[in-house]
């Protein structure tokens, strides 16, 4: 596979990973164990799920940038 067309690819599934992703990041920032937490634990939380996406779409990016 070219390297466009796994470009190409990556990016549609990038795409439909990220939107099913803030769906259900929006379901879990409604939880009650977040919605009542202090502060500081509602701040942490919002970190931890706005950056995990990254984590499993780490080896997607290496792929579409492989020769």
């Amino acid at each position: 596979m070219r390297k466009s067309q796994r470009k190409f690819v990556g990016s549609v599934v990038m795409l439909a990973f990220v939107l099913v992703y803030a769906l259900i990041v929006m379901v879990l920032a409604q939880a009650p164990a977040i919605q009542h937490a202090p502060g500081y634990v509602q701040f942490f939380a919002y970190a931890v799920l706005g950056l995990a996406w990254v984590i499993p779409l780490m080896p997607l990016i290496k792929w579409m940038e492989r020769d």
